[in-house]
């Protein structure tokens, strides 16, 4: 008889544990970033409800271009990603790796 109950007890105990781990995941979060001293400039948020996630992230380029990219993802198409980004290319005058001296 102790044998059944331990028996029980330890299916239930898989049971809850097999609920648990089929839970629907379901979240919203974002953040963003502004640094006047660095140029730092991003931002991103995101929603997942169960197997489906959408969201999207910002930044500026380190050339001057601003990026933002929206992406989802679902079980049926996968990883969908669109890339934007505006402005134009700019790197500072000066000279070129090649050109500096690489010998101390």
């Amino acid at each position: 008889m102790i044998k059944i109950v331990a028996l029980l007890a330890c299916v239930a105990v898989v049971i809850v544990a097999a609920e648990e781990h089929h839970s629907h995941p379901k979240y919203k979060y974002e953040y963003g970033v502004k640094d006047a001293h660095t140029h730092d400039h991003k931002s991103q948020w995101e929603h997942r409800d169960g197997d489906v996630v959408k969201g999207q992230y910002t930044l500026d380029e380190a050339d001057g271009t601003h990026r933002v990219v929206d992406y989802s993802s679902d079980h049926k198409t996968g990883f969908q990603a669109h890339v934007q980004r505006s402005g134009h290319a700019h790197h500072p005058h000066g000279e070129s790796y090649a050109n500096i001296d690489q010998h101390h």
